[in-house]
């Protein structure tokens, strides 16, 4: 037997954003079925010349991924809505860091999330719930 459960899909979201993160869908998706090398390759390529995501601005992509996506709204959907929000930002110049990695207590499970300032965006859990393997940070920009 299942256990029934309702997806939280983020309102509010404006119609310009919405349609952004409809841009993004595909190629997040299409990214998601990538070997995690690829994956990494890639978004370390997407990420070149962005400046760090704020706290504010992964929330708000990663609210509207969820807000024109049943697939990243639900439970198994962290690969695709994490690609897609990260793009997302990307797309505004911003880069937050995108992470897959693994559930510290038991029972074993694998999660990707993006996170900001070393904080798992909007997942509602201790910041040490998960442990990194892959992490795509912004890339900091020499001072002079």
């Amino acid at each position: 037997m299942t256990t029934p459960s309702a997806l939280e899909r983020p309102t509010g979201v404006p119609l310009t954003r919405r349609l952004a993160a409809r841009l993004v869908l595909l190629p997040a998706v299409v990214l998601s079925f990538l070997p995690p090398h690829r994956i990494r390759a890639v978004l370390g390529l997407v990420r070149r010349g962005a400046a760090p995501a704020s706290a504010g601005q992964a929330k708000a992509a990663r609210d509207a991924m969820c807000a024109v996506s049943l697939r990243c709204a639900g439970p198994r959907g962290c690969l695709p809505r994490s690609l897609g929000a990260a793009l997302l930002c990307r797309l505004r110049g911003s880069w937050p860091t995108w992470c897959t990695g693994v559930r510290v207590v038991p029972p074993f499970t694998a999660h990707a999330w993006i996170e900001v300032d070393a904080r798992p965006v909007d997942e509602g859990v201790p910041d040490d719930y998960f442990t990194r393997l892959i992490a795509v940070a912004p890339v900091s920009r020499p001072t002079r």
